[in-house]
């Protein structure tokens, strides 16, 4: 028979062994909101654009998105073009077609994806001569087939008008 204090130290450890959080299996993220990507955006001492347009790349070049995958990279830099308009304040008027630099993220197994030739509405960040459009597995920053709601809401927060976030409604 053990000596009452290491039993009690054996019970400690077993009974935290037992009761020990498990990975999750599953990503949780909060709900994407194209106005509180906004708010973070002009937060942000980095400088963000917002254009509504059609993206061009090779899908190919996407990191898998199995998340069984434990071996993704936590980023992937592809070569692409967006080609549409750009907000300022007479709203989503201002053309915008250039290449940019599509960074699909991986958050652990879990990875971004996009669509070549779909239409999205997307933050874009200035990185030196060009802009970087930040695609991750929770949607934020990044909206496909945005509607005029988001635009003119979008539009009506650039302008410095109301901007509340859906969380805040």
């Amino acid at each position: 028979m053990l000596p009452s204090a290491t039993r009690i130290l054996c019970l400690l450890t077993l009974l935290g062994a037992t009761t020990a959080p498990v990975p999750s299996h599953a990503l949780s993220c909060l709900p994407a909101d194209p106005i509180a990507d906004f708010l973070q955006a002009n937060a942000s001492d980095e400088i963000w654009i917002v254009v509504d347009g059609t993206l061009r790349f090779d899908e190919r070049k996407l990191p898998p998105r199995d998340a069984l995958d434990n071996n993704a990279p936590p980023q992937t830099d592809i070569d692409a073009r967006l080609t549409g308009t750009s907000l300022g304040t007479d709203g989503f008027a201002r053309p915008f077609d250039r290449a940019i630099t599509l960074q699909a993220l991986c958050y652990g197994p879990w990875c971004a994806g996009a669509t070549d030739g779909a239409r999205y509405l997307a933050f874009l960040k200035r990185e030196g001569d060009g802009y970087v459009m930040p695609v991750n597995p929770c949607g934020s920053m990044v909206y496909q087939n945005a509607t005029a709601e988001m635009r003119d809401a979008l539009t009506t927060c650039f302008r410095g008008g109301t901007c509340t976030p859906a969380e805040m409604n």
